[in-house]
């Protein structure tokens, strides 16, 4: 009963989480703006640490229960469950040593190209507000 529920409300759902149609336009028109945005504030950040973060994968393995089919007498399945070993894998964080010449050339390249984009970023919003109105519901 509640799968069904479920099933029937997942495409209401899918259509709320792609927001509005002023949220899509504005999203659209502003990604660059924010992608340079998000950039400034790492290396800000990478120059207020002294170094940056980099990630990778690794695998390790661990015990785990793992399922078992076997057949009685009469031929039945039965599932059981015995230790086994199995990979996982997490992502690792790391520091990494930064260039502080670079980082600072990079940070001000960003600021400039963030300054030169927030003219463009205002005045998309506010053409995509005024397509889009919202009305209060």
């Amino acid at each position: 009963m509640c799968r069904n529920i479920l099933f029937g409300l997942l495409p209401l759902l899918l259509l709320t989480a792609c927001g509005t149609p002023q949220e899509r336009c504005i999203s659209r028109n502003t990604s660059e703006y924010r992608a340079v945005s998000r950039l400034l504030a790492e290396v800000e950040g990478n120059l207020a640490r002294g170094y940056a973060w980099e990630e990778r994968q690794v695998i390790r393995t661990e015990w785990d229960d793992c399922p078992v089919v076997a057949y009685d007498r009469d031929g039945n399945r039965r599932i059981f469950y015995r230790s086994c070993l199995r990979n996982v894998s997490d992502v690792e964080r790391y520091r990494v040593p930064i260039d502080p010449v670079v980082e600072t050339r990079k940070r001000d390249n960003l600021a400039e190209r963030k300054k030169a984009l927030s003219s463009y970023a205002a005045r998309a919003v506010d053409a995509c507000k005024a397509a889009y109105p919202e009305t209060k519901g």
